[in-house]
C-alpha cells in the first residue's frame, strides 16, 4: 500500500478520514496524497473562459493551497510523506483522475450521518467515486482514533464475478492480519437452502487457500439490515463489499441498498470494484 489518496473539502469530517489515512500510512510506510478539488459555479466557469474572473479563480486556488499547507503540518502527519494537490475539477472526476495518474492503492473518503442532506452528499460525491473507481475505496463514518481492521466482513452471494474484488480485499487484509468473515444474507426475497449457501461459500473459500476466516449465514428482513446487524453482532471493524461500475454495487445489491448501507452503518465500509 504505497500511496493513499485522501480527498478533502477542509471539513472536520474530511479530517477524520485523513487521520485514519495517517494511521494506516504509519503502519505501512505509505505516502499520503491530499487532494482538494475546486469546482467553480457554472457562471464563473463561463466567466473564466471569457477571461473576466481569472483573478477570483487564482485567489480561491491560492487559499486552497495555503489551507493544504496548514493541514500537511498537522502533528498526526509527522514522519509521513505528504503530497498536496489542488485542481479545478468536479470532485468525483478529479479524484478518479488523480488516483490513476499517481498509481494510488487506496482512496479514503469521509461520510457522515443519515440526514437527507448527508445522503445527497453521498449520492453526489462518495457514491460516484465508489461506482467508478478501479481502486479500493474506504469510507470513514466517524472519528476513529484507533483504526483497526482485525475483523472484516465480506458480504456476498459468492458468485464467480466476486472473485476479482475478493482478491483486492485479500491484498488489503494482509496489511492488518485480518480475520475475514464470509457472510451471505438470507432474506424472504432471496431465500436459499442452508446446504446450498454453505456449498457456495465453501467452494469460494477453497479457491483462495484462506486460513484466518469464518463462514456465516445470517437471516434478516432485507440485505442492508442483515449486513449491518451481522456486522454489529460480531463487532466487525470494517464491512467489505464488491461494487459494479454500471449499477453502483454488484447484482447482490441494488442502488438503494448500497446508498443505504453507506449512509446508515456507523462502521467503515471498503469497496472493491468487480
Amino acid at each position: 500500500m504505497k500511496k493513499i489518496l485522501v480527498p478533502t473539502d477542509f471539513s472536520e469530517h474530511a479530517e477524520d478520514a485523513l487521520k485514519v489515512a495517517a494511521q494506516i500510512a504509519k503502519k505501512n510506510d505509505s505516502e499520503i496524497i491530499i487532494l482538494h478539488t475546486l469546482e467553480l459555479p457554472h457562471q464563473m466557469n463561463d466567466a473564466i473562459l471569457g477571461g473576466a474572473s481569472i483573478p477570483e479563480a487564482i485567489f480561491f486556488m491560492k487559499k486552497a493551497n495555503e489551507t493544504l499547507d496548514e493541514i500537511s503540518a498537522k502533528p498526526y502527519l509527522d514522519g509521513i510523506k505528504v503530497t498536496e494537490i489542488s485542481k479545478m475539477d468536479k470532485p468525483s472526476h478529479g479524484i478518479i483522475q488523480i488516483s490513476k495518474e499517481h498509481d494510488v492503492n487506496l482512496i479514503i473518503m469521509e461520510s457522515h450521518g443519515s440526514s437527507a442532506i448527508d445522503q445527497l452528499h453521498i449520492g453526489s460525491n462518495t457514491e460516484k467515486v465508489i461506482r467508478n473507481s478501479e481502486i479500493p475505496v474506504l469510507v470513514i463514518k466517524n472519528s476513529t482514533p484507533n483504526f483497526t481492521a482485525s475483523e472484516i466482513v465480506f458480504a456476498s452471494d459468492f458468485t464467480s464475478e466476486t472473485k476479482k474484488p475478493f482478491k483486492k480485499l485479500l491484498a488489503f487484509t494482509k496489511f492488518f492480519d485480518s480475520k475475514i468473515h464470509l457472510v451471505t444474507i438470507c432474506t424472504p426475497n432471496s431465500f436459499k437452502p442452508t446446504h446450498v449457501i454453505e456449498k457456495d461459500i465453501n467452494e469460494f473459500a477453497s479457491e483462495f487457500n484462506l486460513t484466518n476466516y469464518e463462514t456465516h449465514i445470517y437471516n434478516d428482513t432485507n440485505i442492508e439490515k442483515g449486513i449491518i446487524n451481522f456486522s454489529n453482532s460480531i463487532n466487525a471493524d470494517i464491512i467489505g463489499m464488491s461494487t459494479h461500475g454500471r449499477t453502483g454495487f454488484a447484482h447482490f445489491f441494488n442502488g438503494s441498498i448500497s446508498e443505504g448501507l453507506v449512509n446508515h452503518t456507523v462502521k467503515p465500509v471498503i469497496t472493491f470494484k468487480i
